[in-house]
């Protein structure tokens, strides 16, 4: 007999956490750069092109997918067809093993909001953050930092407590919490920003269009990229949280409201940013362009330097945008284990607390490679080849499968359309059926070319064959394994609901 589905309590709840998903680290440290590095303000037509043609759309596939066959990844996918199911648990894994690394980047916000009072990180920012923190070494290594750990530990702890609660009561509450928090110390870092001596030009920098960009495809491909990035779309995460919602759930709105809302907050976050690299900039005597960086040596390098300069406050400030980040990050690390719980779930019929026993036991192990000295290397490189190939790659396969090979998508459209109060026309086939899959796969080529030429970062080749490959090698495998075990439940549940009327 299958189990009692998990169910958000209201609408609210499920936006705040499906925006939660999506709002998430890089929304912080990757979209201020990517504008700057595109056109500038330039850039903005390519984004909103790719949002409107591939992020909402596929976010609302996922949505479809996960509301009308009520299940996980890998429920859903078999119940689109079976020789699919394959795909669920590759992306269900996927999203369990970034959750390893990603923790370890949470450790170090928990730490620096610490290390916040009394601007414990000195003048030479970059030497601290490498070398007293991190105790950065080369490819090889593997000393554990317990400075590193501890926080790591302690984060891992109160992750497993909320994810023992059913989705309404942990994931749930947990986005009731911290979303309007984030929001709050998200316009707290902007105002700030924009308000420094120097802010002016750093907006300058940001904003002044280079319309000679758009002819650059490489532009474009960089605002799909974004859009897929930020979206949280390929992990499985939105079709899970989708079958938690009631049947007469209005998918289309709910999209829309997600998409522009993690938009919003990333555009936000642009301004606060580069309005704080434009006043560091003023006090070092340099250009803008000289202090733009993005990633992990924006956040724990040259933020800190930022802090360094403020004129008050300079510990609130700290304490602020760090505790911005561990927000931001617990919200987006509980929907890359859900999928995986309920996909687990889903195919045993097991209870919530066994399934989070091990999933988060085993991604708590994961994160103790991250937290060496070595640590740093096999995170951005994991990290690299999850996000760049696993994701688009995922969010590919997913298009075909709905649109080419089971040619299902006019029933997921009707689907959407049957529950919401805005519709969904013809565009949105196109944009699932043509336009995603192309520029995916149009992506994916100009990845894995630029990068047969030049290894990714300068890495070892071995290395980068082992981890990254070797990494979306293993979860494919494991997930062929997955699907031809046997389900305890039953897997045409949701089409006998459908049939009944429920």
């Amino acid at each position: 007999m299958a189990q009692a589905r998990d169910q958000w309590t209201t609408r609210t709840g499920f936006i705040l956490a499906a925006v939660g998903s999506a709002i998430g680290l890089g929304n912080i440290w990757r979209y201020p750069y990517v504008v700057y590095d595109n056109g500038g303000g330039a850039f903005l037509l390519p984004y909103f092109f790719a949002l409107l043609t591939a992020g909402i759309p596929i976010l609302l596939l996922e949505y479809s997918l996960g509301h009308k066959y009520r299940g996980s990844g890998p429920l859903s996918f078999r119940r689109l067809s079976k020789k699919w199911e394959w795909l669920g648990w590759w992306q269900s894994l996927i999203a369990f093993l970034i959750s390893g690394y990603y923790m370890v980047i949470l450790g170090w916000a928990l730490s620096y909001t610490y290390y916040s009072f009394g601007t414990q990180w000195g003048s030479e920012t970059q030497t601290f953050f490498l070398e007293k923190y991190l105790g950065a070494a080369d490819f090889g290594s593997f000393t554990p930092q317990l400075k590193v750990l501890i926080p790591v530990v302690l984060l891992w702890a109160f992750v497993y407590y909320v994810m023992r609660q059913q989705a309404h009561r942990g994931i749930e509450k947990l986005a009731r919490i911290l979303m309007p928090l984030l929001v709050i110390m998200l316009v707290i870092i902007t105002i700030r920003g924009v308000t420094l001596p120097g802010a002016a030009e750093g907006l300058n920098t940001l904003f002044t269009p280079d319309f000679t960009a758009l002819a650059d495809p490489q532009v474009w491909v960089a605002a799909y990229g974004q859009v897929f990035f930020s979206l949280s779309v390929g992990f499985a995460t939105m079709i899970t949280y989708a079958s938690y919602l009631n049947k007469k759930e209005d998918l289309a709105n709910s999209g829309l409201v997600a998409a522009f809302a993690n938009s919003g907050f990333e555009f936000m976050a642009a301004i606060g940013i580069f309005g704080a690299l434009g006043f560091l900039a003023a006090q070092s005597g340099v250009g803008v362009d000289e202090v733009v960086n993005q990633g992990v040596i924006l956040a724990f390098v040259i933020f800190p330097q930022i802090i360094n300069e403020l004129p008050f406050l300079n510990s609130f400030f700290g304490v602020t945008f760090f505790g911005a980040l561990v927000f931001a990050g617990l919200t987006s690390i509980v929907s890359l284990l859900e999928p995986a719980i309920s996909a687990i779930r889903d195919k045993t019929g097991a209870a919530r607390t066994t399934v989070v026993n091990w999933i988060v036991g085993l991604a708590a192990l994961m994160s103790v490679l991250y937290a060496t000295d070595g640590g740093l290397n096999y995170l951005d490189t994991i990290d690299h080849y999850l996000n760049s190939y696993g994701l688009l790659i995922a969010a590919t396969l997913m298009a075909v499968a709905t649109a080419w090979t089971t040619r299902k998508v006019g029933e997921l459209q009707s689907h959407i359309n049957q529950v919401s109060d805005v519709h969904i026309g013809k565009w949105w086939v196109i944009c699932v059926s043509v336009v995603t899959p192309v520029m995916l796969i149009i992506m994916t080529g100009l990845n894995i070319r630029t990068e047969w030429l030049v290894p990714y970062s300068g890495y070892p080749m071995p290395w980068l064959i082992g981890m990254g490959w070797g990494a979306l090698v293993a979860v494919l495998i494991a997930a062929v394994i997955l699907q031809s075990k046997e389900w305890k439940v039953n897997t045409g549940q949701a089409e006998q609901q459908e049939k009944e009327g429920a």
